[in-house]
C-alpha cells in the first residue's frame, strides 16, 4: 500500500501543486518584482529599484497614518474580540437552556458578507449619530469606535464556538482535582480552563490579529477612510494608491509587500509566544 501510494503520490499532487503555483505562486513573485518597477500593466514596467518603497514612507503620511490607525484597531480588536468571545464561552459551556440557539445566533454575523456588513453598520450608527447632527464621517473617532463595534460582532461568535470547542474538551478529572485542592471558581478559571484552552487562544488570537489587520471591506463600506482618510486603514490605504493614483501602480504594490511582510512577521511573533503557553493535555 505504501509503496503504491509512493508511485503515484507526484501524479495525484500534480494538478494542486499547479493550481497553487498558478494561482498564488507565480503572483506572488511577480508582485514582488512589480514593486521594484514603475508599470501599468505586466508586461509593460520599468525597473526603478527601491524607488517606489522611498515614495510609499518619505513624503505619504496617509501610509504611516494608515499603519498607526491599523495598529491601534488591531490591539483593540483582538483583546475585546477574545474576551467577549471567551465569556460567552464560559457562559453557554455551563447546561444552560437554549444553549444550542445562542451558539447559532451568535455565530449568523460571520456568515454575512464584510461590504453588505460595512453598509448595515454604516445605516444603524448614523442614524443614531444623527440625532446629534452628525455622521460617522464627522470624526475619526467615530469611524475608529464604529469599525471595532462592527468587527466584534462580526467575529465573537466564530471565535466563541472555537472557545467552546476547547473548554469541552477540558476532562472533568482536572475540574473535580481542583475542587478537592480547595479551589474557587475563579482559582479553576486561571489555573485550569485558560491553561487547557491555550492551543483555541492561539487559534483565536491568529485569526483576530491577521483579519484586523488585513480588514479591507468593511472599512471600505462603513468610512471609505473618511473623514480625509484619517480612518482608512492599510488595505483600503494600498486599494487607493494602486487603484486611485495614475502612476503610482509601483507605490501600491511596493506598500502591498510591506505590508504582507508586516502581517507575517506579526503572525508568526503571536504563535510563537502562545504556542509556547501551551499545556500538554
Amino acid at each position: 500500500m505504501e509503496r503504491a501510494l509512493k508511485k503515484y503520490f507526484v501524479i495525484f499532487a500534480l494538478p494542486t501543486l499547479i493550481a497553487f503555483a498558478i494561482s498564488f505562486l507565480i503572483p506572488f513573485f511577480l508582485g514582488i518584482y512589480l514593486s521594484f518597477t514603475e508599470f501599468t500593466t505586466v508586461t509593460n514596467s520599468t525597473w526603478v529599484g527601491f524607488e517606489n518603497y522611498k515614495k510609499a514612507f518619505v513624503g505619504n503620511p496617509d501610509f504611516l497614518n494608515a499603519l498607526w490607525f491599523t495598529l491601534k484597531f488591531t490591539v483593540v480588536s483582538v483583546i475585546s474580540i477574545n474576551l467577549i468571545a471567551f465569556i460567552f464561552a464560559l457562559l453557554l459551556t455551563r447546561g444552560l437552556k437554549g444553549t444550542n440557539i445562542f451558539r447559532t445566533v451568535f455565530f449568523m454575523p460571520n456568515l454575512i458578507g464584510g461590504i453588505v456588513l460595512g453598509y448595515i453598520w454604516q445605516i444603524i450608527i448614523n442614524g443614531v449619530l444623527l440625532n446629534f447632527g452628525v455622521d460617522i464621517t464627522f470624526s475619526s473617532k467615530y469611524g475608529f469606535w464604529g469599525l471595532v463595534v462592527l468587527m466584534n460582532w462580526q467575529l465573537a461568535g466564530y471565535m466563541m464556538i472555537i472557545y467552546i470547542a476547547g473548554i469541552q474538551n477540558i476532562s472533568s478529572d482536572l475540574k473535580e482535582a481542583a475542587q478537592i485542592d480547595g479551589a474557587n471558581s475563579f482559582q479553576t478559571l486561571m489555573n485550569v480552563t485558560i491553561p487547557m484552552v491555550m492551543p483555541s487562544i492561539t487559534i483565536c488570537t491568529f485569526l483576530t490579529l491577521t483579519n484586523s489587520f488585513k480588514l479591507f471591506d468593511q472599512n471600505f463600506a462603513l468610512t471609505g477612510g473618511a473623514p480625509a482618510k484619517q480612518t482608512a486603514m492599510l488595505a483600503l490605504d494600498i486599494y487607493n494608491t494602486f487603484y486611485g493614483r495614475i502612476g503610482f501602480e509601483g507605490v501600491g504594490q511596493a506598500k502591498a509587500v510591506v505590508f504582507f511582510i508586516m502581517v507575517a512577521l506579526i503572525a508568526f511573533v503571536q504563535l510563537y509566544i502562545t504556542r509556547r503557553k501551551e499545556v500538554e493535555s
